[in-house]
């Protein structure tokens, strides 16, 4: 087998049409492949920033366009029996041709497609084009001809296998591509050569055991020898003439185990193939790190309901997760380096599991082969969502090929553990309206609950399947009562306060969320409003989701003081996002006997927008990151209603048991003890326990004056109650000295108070885009001191670096002296 890539001396040109710019029409422009339309025609200089103030808005054309990619290479013929043109990615409906000559037609992005070229090819220079007809059109068609579905969004984005969020999301925007997004090139071979490669692996009476199924494409009736081996064993297999599979089965005995993080090390294993020819010479190869370890999904039913316990290796795994949406809406600029940096920014604040999200793509090799080298577990959505989705030809067939290639590939890799059949599709049909709208049509429930479920128990029956997110685990149980599977809770943020995360105690939460602007330094490298306003045109374009401004106002009013200008406005919304997770995740965790997970929207952003991203467009971290690394921790400490009363709840996400000594001192704001107790700490491993708090010091004497303070040791992070809402407090006037020092890399801020500080957090993006911090949110309780470590490209002020609106807390809101003194 040999490999040559066709990247080079590409163009790319639009097909004439009314819609098409003046400055455009009829030239011919450099393209890059891997890569799609708008980012060439950006390179070019010939269209706006996509991601600027309105630009989006400027660029609908491209996805009502038909686009022709052209190149010419160079073909020394040699003996091979075949020669295969290998399309690893098309977006999406495209016509090849070589040489003039039609070599195929494709119409699904979510697969690769193979196309024997060998009679084509011309000794010299070969001509090849690619042309893409526009995805509204194609899709348009099909809606017509079917009948209209609902969604919830007014695009067509469920009429054609494309990544769904490339139509506009309620955090995305609207950048219709085309192009050739994926590796394309020329694979030469004879006698056979390795179709699919699938290993099944599994562990069991401490023997790792890898069933290895192969199939093999033919050019000659011969029998053929799959080889493998991995960590020193080894097997063989010979495909007879005229077989096509086969399948082989290597047993490693006590292999050291793949874990998630927090759990064990992961430990992987080159699984090496060969492809040989019965004279001995090889073929193909094939090869990957595979990794040991055993995974279910327990739902037997208990007194609770109907449980979601992700087992690996037996051990029941607590699932602090966060949704994982495209990095990029155009997916070529997402490097191996981008996404290693992204999965550490994950890892670093205690995550443990990335769920791919339905409306965006099967990820590339990087992301799998990361998420197994940090034991991020991944749950794979299969690629629908929100909507209701025809059945009908050719989607049928589109769809089994694409999860038939998408289960095949992604086999081998030990950090996929759940795949799931949609986003919230059966929801939709249940409660949405759809099933008057629908009228009988079919809307995809038999791709989710036959299709796609057969498709994997045949091919990767190590992994569990479930139909949908949320799903209750019957038709007899509506997809989203908490007591049974996975829940969606998203009438906080659309009609209810954040506190009620406390009247759900679920089984698995597997989407929750809250809103916030991105860094000011990224709103400031995308918008041009002067002055930046809430409301201001590009702050309200970057802002996609139904009445999302009002949503966060009401959030503030239950919660913080009224916002003096936008700089309060744009740290105190961060705040109560921080704020809103960080109370659904304690309080889940806190009730970890019943609830197995969490899973919060999202991680990622993929440009600069109001969202619920823990991480924004340009790869900052938002408060909420900060948030999500304390609530997070291994080790929990927190303070939660309990039985009319409050409880200190202690959890421990650790195989040790966890001895402490713990105090819950009630005190004034200005750090005075009122009432004070001890505890004696013992948390089993995997566990939690909730103490009781004496009613005398649950009970504040002026709950505008008072908080209660938890601690068990330097090892966790205090816990803190506050007996009223900020906005109702009696905050003194935020008081402290603070001094700077640098460092290598950076400055050191120390601030000392003098005066309560509620949630101390530093910007310092707001002096130099390249700065960031090591902590945020930080409540000081007079005489405390706290040390902020920032690192930046260059030397920042030290006097901006300790004023509003670089350092701010709650209490300085309204407020002209928080300063330095």
């Amino acid at each position: 087998m040999t490999r040559q890539t066709v990247h080079e001396g590409w163009t790319l040109r639009a097909v004439p049409g009314e819609q098409v710019p003046a400055h455009i029409a009829g030239r011919a422009v450099p393209a890059t492949v891997p890569g799609c339309v708008h980012t060439d025609l950006l390179a070019a200089g010939l269209i706006p920033e996509p991601f600027l103030d309105a630009n989006e808005t400027e660029l609908t054309w491209i996805g009502r366009t038909d686009w022709v990619y052209e190149t010419s290479f160079e073909h020394r013929p040699g003996d091979d029996d075949r020669v295969d043109l290998v399309c690893a990615g098309l977006d999406t409906v495209a016509t090849v041709t070589l040489n003039d000559v039609e070599v195929g037609r494709t119409e699904n992005m979510h697969r690769g497609h193979r196309f024997d070229v060998t009679s084509l090819l011309r000794p010299g220079t070969n001509t090849l084009a690619v042309r893409f007809d526009s995805a509204y059109r194609y899709a348009e068609a099909h809606r017509d001809r079917l009948g209209d579905r609902p969604n919830a969004y007014p695009e067509p984005f469920q009429f054609i296998r494309k990544m769904a969020c490339n139509f506009g999301w309620d955090w995305g925007p609207t950048l219709v591509t085309a192009g050739i997004w994926q590796e394309i090139g020329l694979h030469a071979w004879s006698t056979a050569r390795l179709a699919t490669v699938r290993p099944l692996v599994t562990v069991a009476d401490d023997v790792g055991r890898i069933q290895l199924h192969v199939e093999v494409e033919r050019a000659a009736d011969v029998p053929v020898t799959v080889r493998a081996a991995v960590a020193g064993a080894t097997a063989e297999v010979v495909v007879a003439a005229g077989e096509r599979t086969a399948v082989a089965t290597i047993e490693v005995r006590d292999p050291e185990l793949w874990w998630p993080r927090g759990y064990g090390a992961q430990a992987l294993h080159r699984l090496d193939v060969t492809l040989c020819a019965p004279d001995g010479r090889e073929l193909d190869g094939w090869s990957r790190r595979v990794g040991f370890r055993s995974v279910r999904l327990d739902t037997t039913p208990d007194a609770h309901g109907t449980p979601f316990v992700l087992h690996v290796n037996d051990v029941p795994v607590f699932v602090r997760g966060v949704n994982w949406i495209p990095d990029d809406p155009f997916p070529s600029r997402i490097t191996r380096r981008r996404l290693a940096h992204r999965f550490d920014q994950a890892a670093d604040a205690g995550i443990n599991l990335l769920r791919v999200w339905g409306g965006g793509r099967y990820e590339s090799a990087d992301f799998y082969e990361l998420a197994d080298e940090r034991g991020l577990l991944v749950q794979q959505d299969f690629l629908f969502a929100c909507a209701a989705y025809p059945e009908e030809e050719p989607f049928a067939t589109e769809v089994a090929a694409e999860a038939t290639e998408a289960v095949t590939r992604l086999a081998g890799h030990p950090s996929l553990v759940l795949w799931t059949g949609n986003n919230e599709n059966i929801w939709g049909w249940h409660d949405w309206g759809w099933q008057e709208e629908l009228a009988g049509r079919t809307w995809g429930r038999g791709y989710y609950l036959d299709l796609l479920p057969r498709i994997v128990a045949e091919l990767d029956p190590t992994r569990p399947y479930w139909p949908g997110s949320p799903w209750s685990g019957s038709d007899e149980i509506h997809p989203n009562d908490p007591a049974h599977g996975t829940m969606h809770i998203w009438d906080v943020w659309n009609t209810d306060d954040y506190t009620k995360y406390r009247e759900y105690v679920p089984r698995f939460v597997a989407e929750f969320g809250y809103q916030a602007p991105p860094a000011y330094a990224t709103l400031r490298r995308a918008l041009s409003d002067e002055p930046l306003a809430h409301d201001s045109p590009g702050m309200a374009h970057h802002q996609k989701a139904a009445d999302g401004d009002a949503k966060l106002q009401r959030g503030l009013d239950a919660h913080l003081p009224v916002p003096a200008d936008f700089d309060d406005w744009h740290y105190l919304t961060q705040l109560n996002q921080a704020r809103a997770i960080q109370l659904g995740v304690e309080h889940f965790r806190s009730h970890r006997d019943v609830c197995a997970g969490t899973i919060v929207w999202q991680l990622n952003d993929c440009w600069p927008v109001t969202s619920w991203a823990a991480i924004d467009g340009d790869g900052r971290r938002k408060p909420l990151w900060y948030a999500l690394r304390r609530a997070y921790a291994d080790r929990l400490l927190t303070v939660q209603p309990r039985d009319g009363g409050l409880a200190l709840v202690a959890v421990n996400e650790t195989g040790r048991p966890w001895r402490a000594p713990a105090t819950v001192t009630r005190l004034t704001l200005a750090g005075e003890p009122r009432a004070k107790t001890g505890y004696e700490l013992d948390v089993p491993a995997y566990a939690a326990v909730a103490l009781p708090l004496p009613t005398d010091l649950a009970g504040p004497e002026e709950a505008a004056r008072e908080l209660l303070v938890a601690e068990a040791g330097d090892e966790v992070e205090r816990a803190l109650w506050f007996f009223a809402e900020d906005r109702d407090a009696r905050w003194p006037a935020a008081r402290f000295d603070a001094t700077v020092e640098p460092v290598d890399g950076g400055q050191r801020v120390r601030v000392t108070a003098r005066t309560v500080l509620r949630d101390l957090t530093l910007f310092p993006d707001r002096l130099d885009p390249s700065a960031e911090v090591d902590r945020a949110l930080v409540t000081l309780l007079p005489g405390e001191s706290t040390t902020f470590t920032v690192a930046a490209d260059v030397p920042l002020d030290p006097a901006a670096l300790t004023a509003r609106p670089v350092l701010r807390c709650v209490n300085d809101i309204d407020l002209d002296n928080l300063r330095a003194e």
